[in-house]
């Protein structure tokens, strides 16, 4: 059994008085940027937890643990939770609340810093998170970027945003694109906005991610990545236009020796003239990445050898 000594008089989870009694002791306003709305619905957080499938030999990491709602009921089912968080007086309440769990390691710092700097001594590892709103993108990028990546990922993250990850044509976008090009990506259920404390303006949506297990050559993620941000440069004109305006290919000096190009190459992946960024599956922009990114290639070669 993971290795957990609790004491009888403290319960796995707190209520909203509880909660508010705590704010108010430590002088706690829970600030809307950093994302600090608090899960109070037990119902809820074991949900979240039982999707995760968690075991006794697992290592979980927390991002963004807050009052520990979700990490008392991990704890109790894993080997270890390594809590991430950046508020000093949230860290000083979690050591409190949670200084009887011997499987509980609490971390000040940051994940924006990235995961390498935390030095987490495991390579196989779960992510559970009530991820802050404003950073949802960049802390996924994060985490499925990583060399060793998490073998699961679930999140609550902001209704809107979620379907904007989850989106398929023709409603792409970076967003979209870069998580699944990473990862297969569900979005579970959603959370109604009365579960939280503070209650934020909108709902939330609960994200199950399964990195893919394949590792992907440097040269073929910058390719893509580099690909994606051109054609989405401008979301209302043409895809063709938008990589003619900013993609570099065989003689780029002769403009319409290029357009030629591209347009033969719209037609070996079987796409219209007229599409937009958007409108493109993840098939088709890894198709585009993987013929522009062959013709750079040898765009330099033919360099090299003059």
């Amino acid at each position: 059994m993971p290795n957990v000594h609790r004491t009888t008089n403290k319960r796995n989870m707190m209520n909203i008085k509880e909660i508010k009694a705590i704010c108010k002791q430590h002088h706690i306003v829970p600030l809307r940027r950093r994302g600090q709305n608090f899960l109070i619905n037990p119902k809820v957080i074991k949900r979240i937890i039982d999707i995760a499938e968690i075991n006794k030999e697992d290592v979980i990491l927390e991002i963004g643990p807050g009052l520990g709602a979700l990490t008392k009921p991990i704890a109790n089912k894993c080997e270890k939770v390594i809590a991430i968080e950046i508020d000093k007086k949230l860290v000083q309440i979690l050591k409190e609340q949670l200084g009887d769990y011997k499987n509980i390691e609490i971390i000040k710092d940051s994940i924006l810093d990235g995961i390498s700097d935390l030095n987490l001594g495991v390579k196989k590892y779960k992510v559970i998170s009530n991820l802050p709103f404003n950073i949802t993108g960049r802390i996924l990028r994060i985490l499925l970027e990583q060399k060793d990546k998490p073998e699961l990922i679930i999140v609550v993250v902001q209704k809107e945003v979620a379907q904007r990850i989850v989106a398929q044509p023709p409603n792409m976008s970076i967003l979209s694109l870069a998580i699944q090009f990473y990862s297969q990506v569900d979005a579970v259920f959603n959370i109604n906005k009365s579960n939280f404390w503070p209650q934020p303006r909108v709902d939330s949506t609960v994200l199950k991610i399964i990195p893919n297990k394949f590792r992907i050559k440097k040269e073929v993620e910058n390719n893509f990545f580099q690909l994606i941000k051109a054609g989405f440069s401008s979301k209302r004109k043409y895809l063709l236009n938008n990589l003619f305006k900013n993609v570099i290919i065989i003689n780029d000096n002769d403009s319409k020796e290029k357009k030629q190009m591209l347009i033969k190459i719209f037609k070996k992946v079987g796409l219209n003239e007229k599409i937009r960024a958007q409108e493109l599956s993840l098939e088709r922009w890894t198709q585009l990445a993987n013929i522009i990114g062959a013709l750079e290639r040898e765009k330099e070669e033919r360099h090299d050898n003059q």
